[in-house]
């Protein structure tokens, strides 16, 4: 078995985007549906955790007060899973909940070996 990141990413910035507390309550009993899933096939590996937002970016001399974002796409969290190769991590990253909301995204990368990147 091979070990992927998914890698969440959500408009942390926008006002609009936030969701309301009762899609807060939906959106967290999906979460922890989805991540069970995962568990129960073993498939779940050490690590993982959401992200506070707020941090900075440093830049070739520089540090910006704020996070890195593309189309107001931050990174909110991670997980690291378990799976034979990308098409069967990719498989389980697609049930993801986080899915269901505006301005999110959720990225598939392989862990390189030790040594390897």
């Amino acid at each position: 078995m091979k070990e992927f990141m998914l890698i969440f990413r959500m408009d942390l910035e926008t006002a609009a985007a936030q969701p309301t507390q009762e899609q807060l309550d939906r959106y967290m009993a999906d979460w922890m549906q989805w991540i069970g899933s995962i568990a129960e096939r073993d498939l779940l590996a050490d690590g993982g955790n959401h992200l506070a937002k707020t941090g900075c970016v440093l830049r070739k001399g520089s540090v910006h007060q704020s996070l890195y974002s593309a189309d107001h796409e931050s990174v909110a969290g991670y997980i690291l899973i378990r799976s034979r190769d990308t098409a069967e991590a990719v498989e389980i990253a697609s049930r993801c909940p986080i899915l269901n909301g505006d301005g999110t995204s959720v990225e598939v990368r392989e862990l390189a070996a030790p040594g390897r990147a």
